[in-house]
């Protein structure tokens, strides 16, 4: 599908924030008429990917890494309070879908499907919410995980060679929590989830190419 597809390239940062949609390329690009083009931005847009500006057409939304701290320390509470509730709450069917997630998340890694880790990543910690039974933190829980899919993309990039062995076990534990039904245990380990995300994407951040480089 076209929004598909125009998903996954904002996501992968090929498109990239502030560049225009323009509708006449895109149907060209897809051999399509412009109907299905506005359908798919919008949907984009109520996904939060794409904004339209007034006398300006659509363009890919912004990334404020200014608003950073405040993501992380809302990702940080929804977080902790979703698993928590859910390591109390959880029923055998709850778990067994965050056990199901947790391979489909797994099955990406090794190949460094850095788009199929961010959904998968998603739907593990979506079922992790599901099973705490509270909509209201359930639907605030999805809007910062939406919300995050490409600030998640650079975090994965961080990893560079590391990435296969690091990933899945931090899930593994906070399954291992859920089913012990160890609240605090649970809760702990999704507070170093939301620091391993913060400490990641600073290290990101904070590369420089050039620093040991010689232009003798």
């Amino acid at each position: 599908m076209i929004r598909d597809r125009l998903r996954d390239e904002i996501l992968s940062l090929e498109l990239r924030p502030g560049q225009l949609l323009d509708e006449m390329r895109l149907a060209e690009r897809f051999s399509a008429s412009r109907s299905p083009i506005r359908e798919a931005l919008v949907h984009l847009e109520a996904e939060g990917l794409v904004d339209t500006l007034p006398n300006k057409g659509t363009v890919v939304a912004g990334m404020n890494v200014e608003e950073f701290p405040q993501y992380i320390d809302a990702l940080d509470l929804v977080q902790r309070a979703v698993t928590r509730l859910a390591a109390e709450l959880r029923t055998d069917i709850a778990l067994e879908k965050i056990r199901h997630e947790q391979e489909r998340f797994r099955a990406t890694v090794p190949a460094k499907d850095a788009l199929g880790m961010i959904q998968t990543n998603m739907d593990f910690h979506l079922a992790v919410s599901e099973a705490a039974r509270n909509p209201y933190l359930h639907d605030a829980y999805r809007r910062l995980l939406v919300g995050g899919r490409r600030m998640l993309r650079l975090y994965y990039r961080s990893y560079d060679d590391d990435l296969p062995t690091e990933l899945p076990a931090s899930h593994d534990r906070i399954i291992e929590a859920i089913e012990r039904q160890d609240a605090g245990w649970a809760e702990q380990l999704a507070r170093e989830h939301a620091e391993e995300v913060h400490s990641r994407f600073i290290h990101f951040m904070g590369q420089r190419r050039t620093r040991e480089m010689s232009l003798a």
